[in-house]
């Protein structure tokens, strides 16, 4: 995928229905308010702090069959959908494949519970970024 500018940007150099499920969790996440959206690392990510990846909350990512939605502190106790699943680094993720996946009140619950623990403390973006000497 070539080097975007802006989340709008990316999502809408997707292909036609991952760039729908992109579109309608994008929206589900702004309307969350996780903190401020912005590219890093390639993709769209939101975080608390004053730049891309300082205290980061969440990410939605482009892939050829799919579109994540990553939460850096995402694992908790499951949802009965079993949504999101739980990944390394107590980070969570779900896979997307058309807008009917999205289901606005668990991410959004899920949001609200990922920028809740992220504002509490130390997160692994911060400490991977240490290691990466960033």
């Amino acid at each position: 995928m070539a080097a975007h500018t802006t989340v709008a940007d990316h999502t809408a150099a997707l292909p036609g229905g991952l760039r729908a499920a992109a579109r309608a969790l994008v929206a589900v996440v702004e309307e969350a308010r996780p903190g401020t959206g912005a590219l890093w690392h390639g993709h769209p990510a939101w975080s608390l702090g004053a730049e891309p990846g300082l205290s980061p909350v969440c990410y939605v990512r482009g892939c050829s069959s799919y579109v994540t939605l990553g939460l850096w502190r995402g694992k908790g106790p499951a949802a009965p959908s079993g949504r999101p699943e739980p990944g390394a680094r107590g980070t969570a993720q779900v896979r997307l494949r058309s807008p009917e996946d999205v289901d606005a009140a668990l991410f959004a619950d899920r949001l609200s519970r990922a920028r809740a623990l992220e504002g509490s403390g130390p997160s692994p973006g911060p400490a991977l970024r240490e290691r990466r000497g960033r």
